[in-house]
């Protein structure tokens, strides 16, 4: 009878103990198919170059509630893990900006669950826009071109800080109702634009202006852009990449 009642008690525990383990891996398969499927998107896509300063996007499927532990299984990371900061655009989307820059030359990894996606950086290529001296200098592998430039004027500065090149275009249509200028003011505008690269969504763009070569090097006669002339945008734009940065300051 002894016996019986032993067995029946290890019978009764290897039951227990089968049902606990395989509750802990059941829930830990859930959590990371979840985390996986809820990723929708991450950029850069997968191949692409960019410049050092370009953030990284993860969309998700689905509304976030908890940022933190969505941010905590987020790997950002080179030859070893990356240093940055996480913003949120909105309830599914997390945008991550490196400490300073990422590392020239070099392939990046995120993972997001199991979604995974590998890009490389350019060389390092700088642009920085002086709103005094009235100048563009695009630094190339340590190499710098300085062209004249026009700036921001007074009251429609340019904005100063360093910012990633966002968007490239070939041709734009410059539309002052975008900056809330309507077209019935003596300020407004409608202007077919080239070789225009974006820097923020508020509509500042570095672009050719051949209205303006006269005052480019001397004065500041913009609306809030970088004033080239068309030889000068024509490089910049073949040159430079989205996720280069480009300081602008005074």
């Amino acid at each position: 009878m002894r016996n019986v009642i032993r067995y029946l008690f290890l019978m009764i525990l290897i039951a227990v103990l089968a049902v606990f383990w395989s509750g802990t891996a059941t829930a830990t398969l859930i959590g990371t198919t979840t985390t996986a499927s809820s990723v929708e998107a991450i950029g850069p896509s997968n191949g692409q170059v960019v410049g050092v300063a370009h953030p990284i996007t993860i969309r998700f499927a689905a509304q976030v509630t908890d940022r933190a532990k969505a941010e905590q299984s987020i790997s950002i990371k080179a030859t070893e893990p990356l240093t940055g900061t996480f913003g949120w655009t909105n309830d599914r989307e997390a945008v991550w900006t490196p400490t300073g820059f990422l590392p020239a030359n070099a392939r990046i990894t995120v993972g997001a669950g199991n979604a995974r996606t590998e890009f490389n950086t350019n060389a390092g290529v700088f642009g920085d826009g002086d709103m005094s001296a009235h100048t563009f200098t695009l630094t190339v592998g340590g190499i710098p071109r300085t062209m004249p430039a026009s700036m921001g004027k007074p009251g429609r500065e340019t904005p100063s800080g360093t910012f990633p090149v966002l968007e490239k275009a070939r041709s734009v249509v410059f539309d002052s109702r975008t900056i809330g200028i309507p077209l019935s003011s003596p300020e407004g505008y409608v202007i077919n634009g080239e070789f225009a690269e974006r820097l923020t969504w508020g509509g500042v763009y570095i672009h050719s202006a051949p209205w303006s070569v006269d005052q480019q090097g001397n004065s500041n006669v913009s609306h809030g852009c970088i004033n080239l002339a068309p030889e000068d945008a024509e490089w910049v734009y073949h040159t430079i990449n989205v996720g280069d940065p480009v300081t602008l300051h005074w």
